[in-house]
């Protein structure tokens, strides 16, 4: 049996967050229609539950990306660029997010939430060739 480490924990604990932050925000765009129209008074509470459990996962994608940086290693231009890029696309979908949670237009609502989950995904996206080059 391959061993457990610390390594494979930090992953894991990565990669779940990840599927928390990201495939949440679909499940959750996935659910909105049909929940508007069989219980709307509901909707307000599910998005607030999610969020209960969504930023906490957002906080572990941050703090195991940072146990992850390879600090102290010389790093080519293309993982540089890739990291600065992910990197960014990280913090837009935090922002989408939290711009999203306080818009009060439901335009604004759809554009910030769109901006989040596109950024997540970009994010995820790039996360994957990081990873394996690690």
């Amino acid at each position: 049996m391959l061993p457990i480490d610390i390594d494979v924990i930090r992953v894991t604990l990565h990669v779940l967050a990840a599927t928390i932050w990201v495939g949440g925000q679909i499940v959750l765009i996935a659910l909105m229609r049909p929940l508007q129209r069989a219980a709307p008074q509901a909707v307000v509470p599910i998005a607030r539950a999610f969020a209960w459990v969504a930023w906490p996962a957002f906080a572990v994608l941050i703090i195991t990306g940072l146990w992850s940086f390879p600090f102290g290693i010389e790093m080519d231009k293309a993982f540089q660029t890739t990291i600065g890029v992910k990197l960014t696309l990280v913090i837009l979908s935090g922002v989408g997010v939290v711009l999203h949670t306080f818009a009060r237009r439901p335009a604004f609502k759809a554009i910030w939430g769109t901006v989040g989950l596109l950024a997540a995904l970009g994010a995820l996206l790039l996360g994957v060739p990081i990873g394996a080059s690690m």
